[in-house]
């Protein structure tokens, strides 16, 4: 079946690249913004053992990610997978907390840069007071911070992913060299110590309680790793080598978490550097053992950490939307390339506008937001298990399927339980209610029209196959 209306993208993107893209991703800003927060009530072991148990988990789900991706190798990821496991209602499910969480994502890194730039530049960032949001005081200059980043990284991404690719690579470079001279300068500091870190955890709260809180945030905290399948249609090399980057770029960023928590947590006593009043107290405590060399290079990397997320996420989300559009779940305009560049144009510019919207909103009323999508990437997470489970003939690649579906089911359980710490918060549930009764709308307009759709066009508009 030849079908001149299935666009596809050009193969373009090297195994280092990709790596990168999941990587840089997956670490972010977070690795060096967040460490005092989590800290914060639960001690650094609690957080160490927390990601690395994330990391492992997420590795088990990786498992059925690399053998979808090897024999469905398109664009669209979670997507494409719930349709081949479920059909096309589960498919949009999936595509819709998706698009959330990946658009999330995207304004929290533009919004990390403007916390940056209250830290360092306090003076011309806390410009134009406009108002208070939840708490937090909303200026014109950290707007203008937020929306330059997002309108440079959507010129980037239109450019084309080897650009994009290219620069992700550089990006993640220097950010892994920031983390590797603080570890030294932590190293021989004589005033970093070990004692620091006592006691490992919080007294007060039993320590199984403190890891799975942390644990409950690993979708969030490594949700980059799954960059990888919406790039997949755009891979130079075979799609059988996605696993084995999957797992690099999962341990990677493992180790990367642990090591800025290690390295916060040394140089002064952690419950002091939880309780820091500061815009960016992981910076103040670099500061005031390191000096400004410190903040240099932590700043340095916290900005890789912020252009990774941005390049890899505008990616990711763009590409999912072309994949939905091709599919015509959304409007055909989704589904156009640039006559130049060959990239999902419409979906790059669609992602900055929308996300040019959050920056308006205060920081603490978009982590609400991003706190729900956490359960967006779950859900996807379990599709994806589920969809592997059922296509796999292998006994034991099945098992591995099985227990990704568990830790997805975990995951998500962990995010519900209103009677654990690790629950969302109240604000975070509401702003759930909210997208998923404007996906019900969304999807009952769009339903007629999506299900006219006969069954081998769509597998062929999806899959590029007209049997599954």
């Amino acid at each position: 079946m030849d079908n001149p209306k299935r666009k596809k993208l050009d193969r373009t993107l090297k195994p280092h690249w990709v790596w990168a893209i999941a990587f840089g991703s997956a670490v972010g800003w977070g690795a060096f913004v967040l460490p005092t927060d989590w800290m914060g009530g639960k001690g650094p072991l609690a957080v160490v053992i927390g990601l690395l148990l994330g990391a492992v988990l997420m590795t088990v789900i990786g498992v059925s990610y690399g053998f979808l991706i090897k024999h469905f190798p398109v664009s669209g990821g979670e997507f494409a997978y719930a349709y081949i496991g479920f059909g096309r209602t589960h498919a949009f499910i999936a595509g819709w907390f998706l698009t959330l969480g990946y658009m999330c994502i995207v304004a929290l890194n533009a919004s990390a840069l403007a916390l940056l730039g209250k830290f360092l530049f306090p003076g011309l960032v806390k410009t134009g007071f406009l108002y208070t949001i939840a708490g937090w005081d909303v200026y014109l200059g950290e707007v203008l911070i937020s929306t330059t980043a997002l309108i440079i990284f959507a010129f980037l991404n239109v450019r084309g992913a080897s650009f994009s690719g290219r620069t992700q690579f550089t990006f993640t470079m220097v950010l892994l060299s920031g983390i590797i001279l603080l570890a030294l300068g932590a190293i021989f500091n004589d005033t970093a110590s070990t004692a620091n870190m006592q006691p490992l955890f919080e007294p007060s709260k039993p320590a199984i309680s403190s890891i799975l809180a942390i644990l409950a945030i690993a979708p969030w905290a490594y949700v980059g790793f799954d960059n990888i399948p919406q790039a997949a249609e755009e891979f130079e090399f075979p799609p059988s080598k996605a696993f084995k980057l999957i797992v690099y770029a999962l341990l990677a960023a493992g180790i990367a978490y642990s090591a800025m928590i290690l390295i916060v947590a040394s140089l002064e006593p952690w419950q002091e550097l939880a309780a820091m009043q500061s815009s960016w107290a992981t910076g103040a405590a670099i500061e005031s053992l390191l000096g400004r060399i410190g903040v240099f290079v932590i700043a340095l990397a916290l900005t890789m950490g912020i252009f990774t997320g941005l390049n890899g996420f505008f990616l990711s989300s763009s590409r999912l939307m072309f994949a939905m559009g091709r599919a015509r779940i959304l409007p055909d305009m989704f589904h156009r390339l640039h006559p130049k560049y060959r990239t999902p144009y419409v979906g790059i510019i669609f992602t900055a506008l929308i996300c040019m919207i959050a920056p308006w909103f205060g920081r603490q009323a978009l982590l609400w937001v991003v706190d729900m999508s956490s359960i967006g990437v779950t859900i996807a997470y379990f599709y994806c298990c589920a969809t592997a489970f059922k296509v796999m003939k292998t006994p034991g690649k099945k098992v591995f399927s099985a227990l990704g579906m568990v830790s997805a089911f975990v995951f998500f359980l962990l995010l519900t339980l209103w009677f654990l710490e690790s629950s969302l918060s109240g604000p975070s549930y509401i702003a759930l209610g909210i997208w998923i009764l404007i996906g019900i709308v969304f999807y009952f307009t769009q339903k007629e029209d999506y299900n006219k759709i006969p069954r081998k066009e769509l597998n062929y508009l999806i899959l590029e196959k007209e049997e599954i």
